[in-house]
């Protein structure tokens, strides 16, 4: 019953982990496996679903233009395979769509890109017109020229934070491993988990890092890191194979099913639990942390003991106890320089020794977050 959220989802993200496209290290591009993947977005298509992809495999379908037999360990080569294997992957998508009249579209980014506020937006706007005009856009990170997303990024977490973005109902991770397991798979008597009503659930199951392919930048962790963003944010998840990933879309009980745990959020708030980069931090005082956390107060300079970092109006800070345990992420109202003076002093106080424009909140309470 449960399982209807897949089958009558009408916004699908799609996200195809690189190990489904190019099979062992060192492998070409697998033709078959873009085309089984793109069979099963053209019935969404037929469905009058709306459908997303978030490919990876551009480093990998550059590994053997470039006569290299493993996943590079240095940016520049990791990058350059980058280089070659996106307009590999990209020119097979196109091909594939192109059996069924559908077109396809590569949009390119990177965690900048939903770190700034701005940068999200636009690349909101850009993918919901790309939606509404029947396109499927096939999204990877932009690893060619980006740094630190190649390193430590992964496309589950992307996947989840596009899914948001569009306002997604549902996230389908393909990945090589047929669901989440009670043990490790390759443990005797471990069972596939068929659904997950709470992330609590899995708290005691060890999970494993990149798959045996070694490909892939990602792994079980990440997926679930991606399951706590998507379902946090009312969307549901799919965890499956390519192979029951049709099946699955069905309804059928393939794979793992994530039911999301909470209404969804505003667009800023996921954005500030999970996109945003902290440029700075604020320590509170005992009272503060307890208005935030029980009354959903706004946050007032009367309740801050101690400002850190360098950062200006608007960006994001961390808001934390004296114990230096962060309890919400905000965006601030003031630049770091000028908040040390205003500690510790009331709204009326400030009203008097520095005039209207300093009487109102460090961090509003429709810009806070709780972690």
């Amino acid at each position: 019953m449960s399982r209807e959220l897949i089958s009558t989802a009408k916004r699908v993200v799609i996200k195809v982990g690189s190990s489904t496209l190019t099979g062992s290290a060192g492998s070409e591009l697998d033709s078959t496996a873009v085309d089984a993947l793109v069979d099963c977005v053209a019935a969404l298509k037929r469905e009058g679903k709306e459908v997303v992809v978030v490919s990876s495999g551009a480093i990998a379908a550059g590994l053997a233009p470039l006569g290299l037999s493993a996943r590079p360990k240095d940016l520049a080569t990791q990058q350059a395979a980058a280089s070659v294997g996106q307009g590999l992957l990209i020119a097979r998508y196109t091909e594939s769509f192109h059996r069924y009249s559908v077109t396809a579209s590569q949009v390119l980014l990177t965690i900048e890109d939903v770190v700034r506020r701005s940068h999200y937006q636009n690349a909101q706007r850009t993918l919901f017109k790309l939606i509404q005009l029947g396109v499927v856009p096939i999204i990877n990170e932009n690893d060619s020229v980006g740094t630190s997303e190649i390193r430590f990024g992964d496309n589950d977490r992307l996947a989840a934070l596009v899914s948001h973005l569009i306002g997604a109902d549902l996230l389908v991770l393909v990945t090589d491993i047929d669901g989440l397991y009670d043990a490790p798979p390759s443990t005797a008597g471990a069972k596939r988990i068929s659904e997950i009503k709470t992330l609590r659930d899995v708290s005691d199951i060890e999970v494993g890092g990149v798959g045996s392919s070694g490909v892939g930048s990602g792994g079980m962790v990440t997926k679930i890191e991606a399951a706590r963003i998507a379902t946090g944010a009312g969307i549901s998840m799919l965890l499956t194979t390519l192979s029951d990933l049709g099946d699955a879309l069905q309804g059928d009980d393939r794979g793992t099913f994530f039911h999301p745990v909470s209404d969804r959020k505003p667009s800023r708030l996921l954005w500030l639990q999970h996109a945003s980069t902290p440029r700075g931090r604020l320590i509170l005082d005992y009272g503060a942390v307890k208005a935030i956390k029980e009354r959903g107060v706004s946050l007032l300079a009367v309740g801050v003991t101690a400002v850190e970092g360098h950062f200006i109006s608007g960006d994001t800070v961390e808001i934390a106890d004296k114990d230096g345990v962060v309890i919400a992420r905000g965006l601030v109202a003031f630049d770091s320089e000028e908040i040390p003076r205003l500690l510790g002093k009331s709204m009326k106080e400030l009203l008097s020794e520095f005039g209207p424009e300093f009487e109102r909140e460090l961090v509003h309470r429709d810009d806070l977050v709780l972690l």
